[in-house]
């Protein structure tokens, strides 16, 4: 892909379409740092495709001045897998929400993740559908009250980034909408060699505001949030006086309490990015554990699946030679059908 002409600025990537969220929703604050990525990045808009499905983030494409699909609901890793194997070149960036990504679309998502083609996937979660005005979602917590759950859910909801390691993912990331270092998780996604996927907690302030307010709020975010740093122990807390070490019984992660001295440091386990078996315990926390917030999960493959791919094709051409497709449909037994 080629660089710009000239050095662009995070506002040259906005159209010039008047972007219709409801005022205060969190897409507002991704679409900035997506931004803010492609000016770092240097993206050519020429060279520079976003693809969406259907939902509130869907209507993303319109928003940046680059190439972009709006597909149908649920498809967009397929046509963005598409897009990708079809001109390896271009840059290939996915939107969808998690009712679009996460239930018709969880089996397309699930495979694309799979074959690793070199995508960056966002989802955006806020545990409901918002454009339809505010039904239950795949991600919902138990006893969500909406349209379609009017005495309170009963289901077990899905967690995005386990969902997404369980399918193969080799980078998987959650980041919150309005938080700085999104930035920097969006352009960690990118700069990984297959698919990135990051799952971005996004308030919905008309169907379910307040959602994830419990490990946002200011006040107590530093409690409430881990940011998991490679190669450091995992802390947090206002004074960093808190880490995560394995459960006894071996099933999952808890806190201890580290003195002033820095007992209990030893038992804080340090952060191994390529850690499969940490990165699915840490996509499990919840409230009231601390909720980890940034790249969860990096361990990118040999090559990327339309790399593969292209090398699969030349390599059979230079054995073949270009072929004659006619010739190919009217070899072996060919017969006419008749009236």
């Amino acid at each position: 892909m080629n660089a710009p002409a000239r050095a662009l600025k995070p506002k040259d990537y906005a159209s010039d379409q008047e972007v219709r969220w409801c005022a205060g929703c969190g897409d507002y604050a991704v679409l900035k740092a997506v931004e803010r990525v492609l000016a770092e990045i240097g993206a050519d808009p020429a060279g520079t495709v976003f693809v969406s499905g259907i939902g509130c983030a869907a209507r993303f494409p319109y928003y940046v001045a680059t190439y972009g699909f709006h597909g149908i609901h649920g498809r967009a890793p397929a046509i963005a897998t598409g897009v990708k194997l079809a001109n390896p070149e271009l840059d290939v960036w996915v939107i969808g929400g998690d009712g679009d990504m996460l239930s018709i679309g969880a089996t397309h998502l699930a495979h694309t993740l799979r074959r690793n083609p070199d995508l960056t996937l966002l989802l955006f979660n806020n545990e409901v559908y918002g454009l339809t005005k505010g039904q239950l979602s795949p991600t919902a917590p138990p006893g969500s009250r909406t349209p379609t759950s009017p005495l309170g859910s009963v289901e077990s909801p899905l967690s995005a980034c386990r969902f997404a390691l369980a399918a193969g993912a080799r980078f998987v990331a959650r980041g919150i909408d309005t938080q700085k270092d999104l930035t920097g998780i969006l352009r960690a996604a990118h700069d990984h060699p297959g698919t990135g996927f990051v799952e971005i907690l996004q308030n919905c302030i008309v169907y379910n505001d307040g959602a994830f307010a419990a490990i946002t709020e200011r006040a107590t975010a530093a409690e409430h949030q881990i940011h998991p740093v490679h190669g450091e122990p995992l802390l947090f807390g206002a004074a960093r006086d808190k880490g995560l070490r394995l459960a006894a019984d071996g099933s999952g992660l808890e806190v201890i309490e580290i003195g002033a001295d820095g007992a209990g440091l030893e038992e804080v386990i340090r952060f191994d990015r390529t850690n499969l078996a940490l990165a699915t315990m840490l996509a499990s926390l919840e409230p009231p554990l601390p909720v980890a917030i940034g790249v969860l999960y990096d361990n990118p493959a040999p090559v990327s699946y339309e790399r593969a791919l292209r090398a699969q094709e030349e390599a059979e051409r230079a054995r073949i030679g270009e072929a004659d497709l006619g010739a190919m449909l009217r070899q072996g037994p060919v017969w006419m059908v008749t009236a």
